[in-house]
């Protein structure tokens, strides 16, 4: 089934972690055997062969440059100008894999209308440029508002206002208070280019001060459920209601402390925690039943957002492995016309509604 994966941090790979993701996730691996520079090395699971073979044609893919205060003990940039030059130095790979002919940008009706057409068309999807939307997960790279129109202009479509910790522009996972007339600034701008507000990793009071000042189009790229996982990063029952009244869709992530509750990172074991893709299931169930429907829920798995197959469900060896959720939604009760909607369908209602 053709899918959408809304959230990958490709480039962030390609550039932080020095992989080449036109290689198969084998030879990745291989090459990272005995690295112990990062805490997923050897453990990928995502590249461009291995996104073709799951026939995920279109991706959500995003930049990513924290700045850092002094007193920050986060890893990041220590100055927003270096964090957007970081930025810069993603933007090039995305281009040069244009170049290469490995992805295309989907920015607007006319470029998403003509590629799904070139992957629903029957052929093998071998030899087929994997989509990209730009996004851009954590603000604080916008040096003054004046640089998100430069982004707008190369193709950035959507922005996270914040990451983990406090940010210039709104507050994250694990940090408190409010966006402030900063952050309420770039919500303006955002608005006024079109460019799709990620409601994933606000805080609480980031999350409703951004509700009440933002009248765009809103998703949450890779979200899971608070009543099922007890921590600040996943949205309560009151945030996913006022998510689907916006009509956003609500990617699920596949990052096991987010899936299963007690995980401790560095230590837990997938398969001893049972996180396997039923338990996103679970996640993706939740949202559908405070719905009533399926219409809010698609897939934003995050696979290599600095973990791997440590720190996902076991039953996933590499990104293709996305294509046994269909099957596992459908032994829940789910219908066709249900899996297409999760898979892709949702997005692209999103994608037509907002780019119309």
């Amino acid at each position: 089934m053709f899918t959408i994966d809304a959230h990958l941090d490709l480039s962030m790979n390609a550039m932080e972690w020095n992989r080449d993701l036109r290689q198969s996730v084998d030879a990745i691996n291989a090459r990272e055997k005995g690295l112990t520079d990062k805490p997923d090395r050897g453990n990928a699971t995502v590249s461009l062969p291995e996104l073709r073979k799951g026939n995920i044609g279109l991706v959500v893919a995003t930049q990513i440059a924290r700045y850092v205060s002094p007193d920050n003990p986060l890893p990041g940039w220590h100055s927003p100008e270096q964090a957007w030059a970081q930025t810069q130095a993603q933007i090039a790979w995305y281009k040069t894999m244009e170049e290469d002919g490995q992805m295309v940008q989907v920015n607007d009706l006319e470029s998403l209308e003509k590629h799904i057409k070139l992957w629903q068309d029957g052929a093998p999807s071998e030899n087929k440029p994997v989509g990209y939307i730009l996004s851009l997960e954590g603000a604080d790279s916008i040096v003054t508002i004046n640089h998100l129109e430069r982004a707008y202009n190369y193709g950035l479509r959507a922005v996270g206002p914040a990451h983990y910790g406090p940010g210039r522009y709104a507050q994250g996972t694990d940090a408190t208070g409010f966006m402030g007339p900063k952050g309420q600034e770039l919500l303006k701008e955002m608005e006024r280019l079109n460019v799709i507000l990620d409601a994933t990793h606000l805080c609480d009071d980031s999350f409703w001060e951004a509700m009440d000042h933002f009248n765009g189009n809103v998703w949450a790229s890779h979200n899971n459920c608070r009543a099922l996982v007890n921590h600040n990063r996943q949205f309560s029952d009151k945030q996913i209601k006022e998510l689907i009244s916006r009509g956003a869709v609500i990617g699920g992530a596949m990052d096991a402390w987010m899936m299963v509750p007690g995980w401790v990172r560095g230590e837990s074991n997938p398969k001893e925690m049972n996180c396997n893709l039923n338990v996103l299931i679970d996640h993706m169930d939740h949202i559908c039943q405070l719905a009533g429907n399926t219409l809010h829920v698609g897939i934003g798995s995050d696979l290599d957002g600095a973990f791997g197959t440590e720190q996902c469900p076991y039953d996933l060896v590499t990104i293709a492995d996305e294509q046994k959720i269909p099957g596992l939604l459908k032994k829940r009760g789910y219908n066709d016309v249900d899996c297409e909607s999760i898979m892709h369908g949702n997005w692209l209602r999103f994608l037509r509604k907002a780019w119309a």
